[in-house]
């Protein structure tokens, strides 16, 4: 059967399809297209009586017409670099009045903490009542605040002496403290209570820590200090959250880690002799050169672990819940090892994670 020849509109819009085979225009292109066309059968009728071509046109309408292009251009330029800076402005107003009603809760904070400190009705360090104010106070303020100022929160109670291990005036249980960078403004000289504090992701490298009571603490994630300069050594970190924290050639002789979580600890070279170390899951941590000499295992989870050159006896190694898949300090798999030994697997030893 003969195709019916196509339209001038069909073979126009193949034409196009061609040439910009995504474009689609707008009602708006659509519009300025018939004006335009519009203008030319004006010009083209004009023309036509006094022998002027539609190129003839074209030649003397494309420089005003280059320049009219060009204005409308660089007023669109212009329109873009204005809402650019209004938009700009608008972030930097927001920006500051963040930062102001941040500084005006920071003062208000401090005043409210320093008023109960100073009563004589109901004073801080006596009044049960003032200490659950107090501590409310500070749990909501910390939400509030961004990581510059709430390391000058912790700041002020380190050196009011209220968080003192001994015996804390406010207690800091699940209070969030992450992402605070200290640097050298904060020394732990003293012991410190931290029960169960929130420092996820927080940087902590030039703090000093030994001492601190960090029992339950989430250190996922944080930056903690070179531990040649700053040790852990007798720091309480039971059930701390300490997975995937990098601890390489730490100070850890004599912590306390019962029950903390080490997965994936990087622990090479680290010194835990003497640590308490009984129910800590060590799952698949790099203890590779560590010194476990007199640390205490018992029912650890070492599954997976990685012991090869650590300073460990067999007789400590029998008191742990499982050594499944470990590398044994002599670089053998805990299977291996057990058939040169001469051994089974037993539940103790063995029992898989």
């Amino acid at each position: 059967m003969q195709q019916e020849p196509k339209s001038r509109r069909e073979r126009a819009a193949e034409l196009i399809s061609l040439l910009v085979p995504t474009w689609r225009p707008t009602p708006w292109q659509g519009l300025w297209a018939i004006r335009i066309g519009i203008v030319l059968g004006i010009l083209v009728a004009i023309g036509y009586s006094y022998d002027v071509t539609l190129w003839d046109w074209i030649k003397l309408l494309i420089v005003p017409a280059a320049i009219a292009g060009a204005g409308l251009w660089f007023t669109q330029q212009q329109r873009e670099r204005e809402l650019q800076i209004a938009d700009q402005r608008a972030q930097n107003d927001r920006e500051i009045a963040d930062q102001r009603r941040q500084d005006d809760t920071l003062r208000a904070y401090l005043d409210q903490i320093g008023a109960l400190l100073l009563s004589t009705e109901n004073p801080l360090r006596e009044s049960k009542n003032a200490q659950t104010l107090a501590r409310a106070r500070t749990l909501t303020v910390l939400k509030q605040l961004d990581p510059e100022r709430k390391e000058n929160v912790l700041v002020f109670l380190v050196e009011s002496n209220l968080i003192e291990m001994s015996g804390p005036t406010i207690n800091l249980a699940r209070a969030d403290f992450s992402g605070i960078s200290p640097k050298q403004l904060l020394i732990f000289h003293q012991p410190i209570h931290l029960l169960e504090v929130n420092l996820q992701g927080a940087d902590l490298s030039n703090v000093v820590m030994t001492r601190v009571d960090l029992t339950g603490a989430d250190l996922r994630g944080a930056t903690l200090p070179d531990m040649k300069e700053a040790p852990l050594s007798a720091a309480k970190l039971e059930g701390a959250n300490l997975r995937g924290v990098a601890l390489y050639d730490a100070d850890l002789s004599h912590a306390h880690l019962t029950k903390a979580n080490l997965r994936s600890a990087i622990l090479e070279h680290a010194h835990l002799n003497w640590a308490h170390l009984r129910d800590a899951d060590l799952s698949n941590a790099q203890l590779e050169g560590a010194d476990l000499s007199n640390a205490q295992l018992e029912g650890a989870e070492l599954f997976m672990a990685k012991l090869t050159g650590a300073t460990v006896t067999e007789e400590q190694l029998a008191t742990c819940k499982s050594l499944r898949y470990a590398t044994m300090p002599n670089g053998q798999k805990y299977e291996e090892w057990l058939k040169s030994q001469g051994r089974k697997e037993n539940g103790k030893s063995g029992g898989s994670s």
